[in-house]
């Protein structure tokens, strides 16, 4: 039974404030009789998980950012007393540095996702683009407050980092400069960081808005790709997506509560434990987990600028995905050989992260260019070519079809079908 299309409050004041300022009306139409395809699978609740994890970031890093000390002398003892002397200052200090990885968890999986489904193509190709922009963004936050702590990784992964600016031709000796306020990483950098830090969440909380607005003009995709075409293909978001989101949320949370409870220091690199030392370079530099494909990519190629072009390349290139895809079918369920050749560039990228986590020697650093070279060549030149010359598999007629036909029993879904 659907749900009333229009938000009539039964209580006085209520009315009177939806007479003025609809927001009980906003909220209803977009989270509560919104139509959603009703053959959305759980790939569909890592967007509510994201959403949850930004909340979560924000409101332990405003927290933290009371008890910081953003000074080069001050700010890794600053850490340590709040993990020691603020109340549950190692509880904020844990969720929030844990958080930071698990929403990397999230958005990874919600890229997968869209790439497998096709969720990129036409008419979603600004949601796409939205979304390569809250990635690039996440990146540099992730970045900026990894330098935070102070300590040993975080002063050499902000010296390696800032310094690859300076393969930019005719400014990159000034960006750098800049960057670090001074000739070297220094207090001057860590107050700039940190400015960066607190401020890039409520710009991308911002653009989360235009992703969620862009969402609801378009809609959603589905597991099949095809757009829904009558009532029967959809269902009410709430209860049927709020119900299935705060089902995930919760499995999502447990494995959450593991790590910060368990693990916390599992995916914190030991040497940022020592207080950052210019004079001592540690063995090897490795950055955060999430970005070591990136980082394997950068170290594959010998040149410098070749090499920031690369990995910047990397990224720039999934918002070019709506035209690099030249196939008019999205979800990958209907191209047997994009599936193959997606799934191994999937398999390509978990190789460049463990590739990204060795030294920068002999064959790793064969292999990262191999791998780079197979990231490259299907985002150019495969996906392209496919859509020119790829079989796919027929198409549903429509989503309730395809779902009455996936329910029904061996044998009875033509029957099924007919009758829908």
């Amino acid at each position: 039974m659907s749900a009333s299309s229009i938000y009539t409050p039964q209580n006085p004041f209520m009315r009177w404030l939806e007479r003025r300022l609809p927001i009980g009306g906003l909220v209803y139409s977009s989270f509560v009789v919104y139509p959603t395809p009703r053959n959305l699978n759980y790939w569909w609740t890592f967007g509510a998980i994201l959403s949850f994890m930004l909340v979560v970031q924000i409101v332990t890093g405003v927290v933290l950012a009371m008890h910081y000390t953003a000074n080069a002398d001050l700010a890794f003892d600053s850490v340590e007393s709040i993990m020691r002397d603020v109340n549950y200052g190692w509880l904020l200090r844990y969720v929030h540095a844990n958080g930071a990885s698990f929403f990397f968890v999230a958005v990874y999986a919600h890229i997968v996702r869209g790439m497998y489904y096709g969720s990129y193509k036409e008419p979603r190709e600004v949601l796409w683009v939205l979304g390569v922009i809250l990635f690039l963004l996440m990146v540099a936050t992730g970045f900026l407050g990894y330098v935070l702590p102070w300590g040993q990784m975080s002063f050499w992964a902000a010296t390696v980092i800032t310094s690859l600016f300076s393969a930019i031709p005719g400014i990159g000796g000034a960006v750098v400069e800049w960057l670090w306020g001074g000739y070297a990483v220094g207090n001057p950098t860590l107050n700039r960081f940190y400015s960066l830090h607190y401020l890039l969440p409520f710009i991308i909380t911002g653009v989360v808005v235009l992703h969620v607005w862009a969402l609801h003009v378009v809609g959603q995709n589905n597991p099949t790709g095809v757009e829904p075409k009558t009532e029967k293909d959809t269902v009410p978001f709430t209860p049927h997506a709020t119900l299935k989101d705060a089902f995930f949320i919760g499995v999502f949370l447990l494995f959450f509560a593991w790590f910060v409870f368990y693990i916390p220091n599992y995916l914190y690199h030991p040497d940022n434990y020592i207080p950052a030392n210019p004079s001592q370079t540690p063995t090897h530099i490795v950055p955060e987990w999430y970005y070591l494909p990136f980082y394997a990519i950068l170290r594959a190629i010998p040149n410098k600028l070749l090499g920031v072009i690369a990995l910047v390349g990397s990224i720039v290139l999934l918002a070019f995905l709506p035209w690099l895809d030249t196939s008019r079918v999205r979800s990958a369920n209907y191209r047997p050989l994009f599936r193959v050749f997606l799934l191994i560039f999937f398999a390509v990228v978990i190789g460049l992260g463990y590739l990204g986590s060795k030294p920068p020697e002999g064959g790793y650093v064969t292999a990262a260019r191999f791998l780079t070279a197979y990231y490259f060549i299907f985002l150019l030149i495969i996906l392209p070519l496919l859509g020119l010359f790829e079989t796919t598999k027929p198409l549903p007629n429509s989503i309730s079809e395809s779902v009455l036909r996936r329910s029904a029993p061996a044998g009875a879904s033509a029957p099924l079908a007919g009758r829908e």
